[in-house]
């Protein structure tokens, strides 16, 4: 894995979905202190819960499903980033959404894929995060929020 000080950086979502039109079938955004903290800790996420070591890096897939129809990408790209904002700040200082390249190697507790990372490619700024929250919200759904389990 290279250096993430060589990683870009991602302004908006716009550069989001073009960095996913380049890798549509493997690309996933992961929570974490970057590509350089993952590899000092081997490259496995652990079990929140348990502790248990797990195969891979839990990340999302950033892949388009088919079932979406040609709805807007950069809506898609939204509420996958928006699904698990609050990772940065349960997470701790240094916690920021970057984009890899991976293969899937099995699933986490949460049905998540685990991966091994093959490129990282980006960081997302927090501009785009703050984008995507604004976008899913103006979306108006009363049924439809993050994924955290903290959520009241």
């Amino acid at each position: 894995m290279r250096d993430s000080d060589d990683m870009p950086v991602l302004a908006d979502l716009d550069a989001v979905a073009a960095e996913l039109a380049k890798h549509p079938r493997d690309l996933y955004v992961r929570w974490s202190r970057g590509p350089e903290a993952d590899r000092c800790e081997s490259g496995h996420s652990r079990d929140s819960l348990t502790g248990v070591p797990l195969p891979g890096l839990s990340a999302n897939p950033m892949t388009v499903e088919p079932w979406w129809d040609g709805r807007p990408v950069r809506l898609w790209v939204a509420r996958r980033l928006y699904d698990y904002l609050h990772l940065r700040d349960l997470r701790g200082p240094g916690v920021r959404a970057w984009l890899l390249t991976g293969e899937a190697c099995g699933r986490g507790p949460d049905n998540e894929p685990l991966v091994r990372c093959l490129c990282p490619v980006a960081w997302i700024d927090g501009q785009a995060l703050e984008e995507a929250a604004q976008l899913v919200s103006s979306q108006g759904s009363a049924e439809w929020g993050p994924l955290d389990r903290r959520a009241h």
